[in-house]
């Protein structure tokens, strides 16, 4: 009797109770909290008396909610008719060659390109385009117009070429810097010719190098994320969640072709100087600091006292370089260049990267367990703080990319030394190339092509234009003066 009295007792409390909270409600509304997610950063408010901790440097104590929507339909919109997709043909005289990643024929490939003005610029990725002669792009609308080459950098696998064509949609420049791990992001494209396919994913990682590009001066600090890239996604978009261009997508992590869970993208701050000096130029201007570089091991960091394993180990200093004109020393270990951190090395090539011979900047290292800045004036290969006067051809560079080879005129220093009256010296050849592939090396002096004296590099790019697909190469070595040949088909 005791157990059914009590029972009956908590019943009535419990009615009383319920009646009591409707009352109230009733009587005295419950405030609801919407929280609108917007492209922005938002700050929701919360209801009186709501346990928190609240944020003092945030205005009127509110809490910091979200920094990007679960939305992306208006950011799907502002991209997709700013991306096109690009088919890259080639002559029968062109060799063609599949690189596995474009969606490639015997005498084409496809991929994807972002309109960055209104008048037909168009970025995309080098070798998205390499080895073509004649490009095709198909606008959102499907409409098609053909495209010229303005320039392009193997060493970024970037390119920019345009199309007769105004008042078109374009995207706008992001700030890759800004990007943060963890951040929503988009991947625009055609894989596998599907026109105008979004993808999201998250920046998983930055300051990625993944080995895929070839050359002495080769920039790999991608913008990691998880977002689908397939082939012919090449050239794309990466955007953030307001559609600004944060990246270029380029290439995936892959053991069958396919995507496989990370893809990886150039980052737009890189991509923007870039493409400012195919532009104005025809070509990079690379600003060096004329240093050999390694990361810092847990060897290198016991010896300078470090408490992390940050920052750009200096093992070398070229002679007359940037580095050696602003006191730099073998040893010393880079943090920062012009006040962001570069801790590692595929951060700190992106940085320099972005400037021009000329440019200062503010270096901040370590030396013996102190830190220090100083400036530095950036200079190029030769250790030339000037710029190039000249916008090459496009036939010209053309040529020169195709060949993947450096050349210059010999001087009459040279000429007298080694007894020769003409030639063109190659400085550097592109690993993989159609040089390369020939077994010729660099010092090589080309006094003959086709049979035909050189005396110029001008000269020696006219006579392979005219060839009908057959190039011989006549020339000496520095130390050796037998002659050599060299056979390559264009």
């Amino acid at each position: 009797m005791k157990n059914l009295g009590l029972i009956v007792l908590v019943a009535v409390v419990s009615s009383l109770v319920s009646v009591g909270i409707y009352d109230f409600i009733k009587g005295e509304p419950v405030e609801i909290v919407t929280i609108q997610e917007r492209s922005s950063a938002q700050y929701a408010k919360l209801p009186e008396g709501a346990f928190t901790e609240y944020d003092e440097s945030v205005p009127d104590k509110t809490m910091y909610y979200t920094a990007a929507p679960t939305d992306f339909t208006e950011a799907a919109k502002l991209v997709t008719s700013s991306v096109v997709n690009i088919k890259a043909s080639q002559s029968s005289k062109s060799s063609s060659k599949n690189n596995g990643w474009g969606g490639l024929s015997p005498s084409s490939s496809t991929g994807s390109g972002v309109i960055i003005s209104s008048d037909g610029y168009i970025v995309t990725n080098y070798h998205v385009i390499e080895g073509a002669n004649t490009l095709e792009v198909t606008l959102y609308n499907k409409r098609t117009y053909e495209a010229d080459i303005i320039g392009k950098d193997p060493s970024t696998d970037l390119a920019l070429i345009k199309i007769n064509k105004n008042e078109l949609p374009f995207l706008e420049f992001g700030d890759s810097d800004s990007t943060a791990i963890g951040e929503w992001v988009l991947a625009v494209g055609n894989p596998f010719n599907l026109t105008s396919t979004v993808t999201a994913g998250i920046v998983s990682a930055k300051g990625r190098n993944i080995n895929i590009l070839e050359g002495n001066y080769k920039i790999e600090s991608f913008i990691q994320t998880d977002a689908v890239v397939n082939p012919g996604n090449s050239g794309g978009a990466l955007v953030n969640t307001n559609g600004a261009l944060v990246g270029i997508n380029t290439a995936i992590m892959t053991q069958t072709g396919s995507y496989e869970g990370y893809s990886f993208a150039v980052p737009s701050n890189l991509v923007l100087k870039v493409i400012t000096d195919l532009k104005e130029f025809g070509a990079v201007q690379r600003g060096f600091l004329g240093v050999i570089i390694e990361d810092v091991d847990e060897k290198i960091a016991k010896d300078a006292g470090l408490k992390k394993l940050e920052g750009v180990h200096i093992a070398e200093i070229n002679p007359n370089s940037a580095a050696d004109d602003a006191n730099l020393k073998a040893g010393d270990i880079i943090i920062g260049i012009n006040g962001i951190k570069v801790p590692t090395m595929p951060a700190l090539q992106e940085q320099v990267a972005r400037y021009r011979p000329g440019d200062k900047l503010r270096i901040e290292y370590i030396r013996k367990g102190k830190v220090v800045e100083t400036d530095i004036v950036l200079k190029d290969k030769r250790n030339r703080t000037t710029l190039a006067n000249k916008k090459k051809t496009k036939e010209e560079l053309t040529l020169l990319d195709d060949l993947g080879v450096e050349l210059r005129a010999v001087s009459s220093e040279e000429k007298k030394l080694l007894k020769i009256s003409n030639g063109v010296k190659v400085v550097s050849i592109r690993k993989g190339s159609t040089i390369d592939r020939t077994n010729l090396m660099p010092g090589f002096i080309i006094t003959k092509a086709n049979d035909t004296k050189v005396e110029t590099v001008d000269e020696l790019m006219k006579i392979i234009e005219k060839s009908d697909e057959k190039v011989m190469l006549e020339g000496i070595y520095e130390a050796d003066s037998r002659e050599y040949y060299y056979a390559f088909k264009k």
